[in-house]
């Protein structure tokens, strides 16, 4: 399905004319929003003359955005294809689970003799602030927040090249916690989803610990994998007709 297709989606609504002023970030932030709210879907084409037309701005300050959504995860450039919104398959969402149940675990390690009532003020904070979006039905800010919220041990831990690998993340659990939060028919996580992740941040226990970010981790995958497993064309998933 082309960016130019999705005329059924009341684009007029989505994409205004984009203001002179700081073009890049409304650009990246509208087309990131759409990403995420799965009016532009996986998979889908970004046309540069259509991302032009709609917008209105020329493909300078647009090919800075996509830049910047590739470098966020959120988009991708296939050779001799283009450039286009980034795929989630099964096989991503496991190794998402997988690789963070192991960085996240790390990170905590490298912060845990060092936890003091900063990072404790802060971690809590953090999580008002993702509990004042999930009220607010703020799907896309939930998931920014969520993605702060998670943060802070990477942000922690000092550790340049952790943080790096968190940052190749983020844009691929963006595109997780949509599909995820789509599957459970909700705006946001649950608002207490974090509640025993901060009691074991905050205690004495460090297995305790490694025992809650494995079943963090592993809450709702089965959930989003039956989602995505629903999905037409889903990368990975055999064709009608077509056995595996």
């Amino acid at each position: 399905m082309a960016f130019s297709d999705l005329s059924s989606r009341d684009p007029g609504a989505l994409f205004e004319r984009v203001p002179k002023a700081t073009l890049r970030a409304h650009i990246v932030e509208r087309l990131r929003h759409a990403i995420l709210a799965g009016d532009i879907p996986p998979g889908a084409p970004l046309v540069e003359t259509a991302l032009s037309e709609r917008f209105e701005v020329s493909r300078g300050p647009l090919r800075e955005a996509l830049r910047q959504l590739i470098e966020e995860g959120l988009v991708v450039t296939v050779p001799y294809t283009g450039t286009r919104v980034a795929e989630l398959s099964v096989e991503d969402i496991h190794e998402i689970y997988s690789l963070r149940t192991v960085l996240e675990t790390f990170a905590f390690e490298q912060v845990w003799p060092r936890r003091d009532d900063r990072f404790r003020a802060e971690l809590r904070r953090r999580n008002d602030v993702l509990i004042v979006s999930i009220d607010a039905g703020d799907d896309r800010a939930s998931i920014l927040n969520e993605l702060d919220f998670h943060g802070l041990v990477y942000e922690a831990s000092g550790h340049k090249l952790l943080q790096r690998a968190w940052h190749g993340l983020r844009g691929r659990l963006q595109l997780y916690w949509a599909a995820h939060h789509r599957a459970h028919g909700r705006r946001g996580p649950k608002r207490d989803s974090h509640d025993s992740y901060i009691e074991a941040a905050f205690g004495t226990d460090f297995d305790a610990m490694k025992a809650e970010i494995a079943d963090h981790m592993r809450r709702g995958v089965e959930t989003t994998e039956k989602f995505l497993r629903s999905m037409p064309d889903l990368p990975g998933k055999p064709k009608r007709g077509v056995h595996s």
